[in-house]
């Protein structure tokens, strides 16, 4: 069968378990082969043992004790040293390849990490991982071990009696046609035990994210049954290719006792005729042992390599989908601004959630976005942050398209401050600064400014937040996530909903901190139309059902008396 060319991403995972690391692979292919002739001298010790007490020679016994003894160290010492530097090759070939993994997948830019299932690469950095540590490094040393150890067999039998062995290769013909005809059965079997567990773990992931929910709901019954559907799709999966094996395994035992008994009886026969000794028959019959666990052991790791590095290219594939795209680097500074032309969005076809918006962003001017449920407020900014780039019309930053700009480059630009955050389950400081170095002064800063400073006075800028902030409140946690985006000092700023959680005491004081700071352009989306900080915007815009329905200062649209006006005396 013609071998498939690997591309290129590909390739870079595999050279991954080996980049500086192939001398731990050699040295422990070395040791490998080198526990092979001690193997061997064992089915030479049983022989001459059985020979020793046919002939009732005490010296022959005792010759052979002594070579046993010396050998038996040499085992222990060289098994040891096996096991100490390939648990180091492992080591460092999977923390490599995991490391390239997460890479790879950091490398993505938002619009193409948002169309992805995370359940997949759950099951793909934690199943399938151990299924390639096992079945793809770990049988490369079992193949070679099993099959130079099969060809020392053989020229050992050569070496005892030619005939006897020319029979032995007849009788192994069955095995290895069984070995070889079953391995493709066993590769699609564990090809499908992967994917099943990968859809078992993205529905762990959405019952576990939607814990909350499922029990104010009271949906523990349907969130069991489909856990179990889930659990029993891929346990059967698991089944399946247990019963495979098990086949596989129950044919492999017929030939091979058919083999080792033929041996024996035909032994048998030529040491009556005084062809041979019937220490010689112990020696074929136990090295025809060692022979057909290799012709069951080689096919079957070879067929689970094959699977395995099915996983990589699967990983190679996944990462390389939707990659993020490329563009040209644009400088972290906004001089004509943001030009929104037409533009038009939806998440379904026909289905609009933005319907021709046209503005302009001005360089260090402050927005108020502001609008009903539904209007298309945080779709208007994850838009700006190129979380989609399936939109109609034209979105430019300084005259240069946004579908043609670096993400990264975007990303240096602008911050977003989102409704939902993440906290890493580290210190309150590290979450702030991302575990990176920002001057003392500027930390104090941004603390300042989001109203965590009465937060790190009680508990110190070392306490833990917990698992996504398990350990703060929701207003806390917000307070982190301004701080944090503050800390950034990015040109340009947008806030969707950003002092939601806080009190309106905190919420004044963090918006107004925010509307004071100097040089930066923000679009605040909010719902809080406090008069004293709606006057502080330059311009506020007003959504309704996808479209801007006004715009203007906080007095002009107050004397209009138009939708905004409605919205004001509704949450006055």
């Amino acid at each position: 069968m013609k071998r498939t060319k690997r591309n290129p991403a590909a390739r870079a995972y595999f050279r991954a378990f080996y980049d500086g690391n192939r001398l731990n692979f050699g040295l422990t292919a070395l040791l490998t082969l080198l526990g092979i002739p001690v193997t061997l001298s064992v089915s030479w010790l049983l022989g001459e043992l059985l020979d020793a007490a046919s002939a009732r020679s005490m010296e022959q016994l005792v010759r052979a004790v002594k070579i046993f003894v010396p050998i038996a160290l040499f085992y222990v010492a060289l098994d040891l040293g096996t096991h100490w530097v390939k648990s180091r090759f492992l080591c460092r070939a999977m923390v490599q390849y995991k490391a390239l993994a997460f890479r790879r997948l950091s490398e993505k830019s938002i619009s193409a990490f948002s169309r992805e299932n995370t359940g997949r690469y759950l099951s793909i950095l934690t199943n399938d991982t151990g299924t390639i540590e096992t079945n793809y490094l770990e049988s490369s040393f079992r193949i070679l071990d099993n099959a130079v150890l099969f060809l020392g067999c053989i020229g050992m039998m050569l070496w005892y009696s030619p005939m006897l062995a020319v029979i032995v290769v007849a009788f192994s013909v069955l095995p290895i046609a069984v070995a070889v005809l079953t391995g493709g059965m066993l590769t699609r079997r564990e090809q499908e035990v992967s994917e099943k567990n990968e859809g078992f773990m993205a529905q762990i992931k959405d019952l576990l994210n939607g814990f909350s929910v499922i029990k104010s709901f009271k949906a523990e019954a349907a969130a069991q049954r489909q856990f179990d559907a889930a659990s029993q799709t891929a346990e059967d999966a698991k089944r399946r290719r247990r019963w495979s094996t098990g086949q596989v395994t129950t044919l492999s035992g017929l030939c091979g006792f058919i083999m080792q008994f033929g041996i024996f009886f035909i032994g048998t026969y030529l040491a009556i005729r005084g062809h041979v000794t019937g220490g010689t028959v112990v020696v074929f019959v136990n090295l025809s042992g060692t022979m057909l666990n290799a012709i069951q052991v080689v096919p079957q790791c070879w067929a689970s390599r094959r699977a395995a590095a099915g996983l990589v290219e699967k990983l190679a594939a996944v990462t390389e989908e939707n990659a993020g795209r490329s563009g040209d680097p644009i400088p972290p500074v906004l001089r004509d601004g943001i030009t929104l032309d037409h533009v038009t969005f939806g998440y379904e076809p026909d289905k609009p959630v933005l319907d021709d918006i046209s503005l302009t962003l001005e360089p260090g001017k402050k927005y108020a976005l502001v609008g009903g449920s539904g209007s298309g407020k945080s779709t208007l900014l994850n838009l700006l942050m190129g979380a989609y780039d399936g939109y109609g019309g034209s979105i430019a930053i300084d005259g240069k398209e946004l579908r043609k700009v670096d993400p990264d480059s975007l990303y240096d630009l602008m911050s977003l401050i989102g409704q939902s955050v993440f906290l890493f389950d580290d210190t309150i400081r590290g979450n702030v600064t991302m575990f990176r170095d920002f001057p003392d002064q500027l930390v104090e800063k941004a603390i300042k400014q989001s109203g965590l400073s009465e937060l790190l006075a009680q508990r110190g800028e070392d306490y833990r937040c917990g698992e996504n902030g398990a350990g703060l409140s929701g207003g806390e946690r917000q307070r982190v996530s301004i701080a944090r985006c503050l800390l950034r000092g990015t040109p340009v700023l947008l806030l969707d909903e950003a002092t939601a959680a806080l009190d309106n005491q905190t919420a004044f004081a963090v918006t107004d901190a925010i509307l004071h700071l100097d040089g930066l352009t923000r679009l605040v989306v909010t719902h809080r139309l406090d008069e004293t900080l709606m006057a502080q915007y330059d311009e506020i815009l007003v959504l309704r059902n996808g479209r801007i329905q006004e715009r203007g200062g906080f007095r002009q649209l107050m004397e209009r008396k138009g939708y905004f006006y409605s919205l004001y005396t509704l949450t006055a």
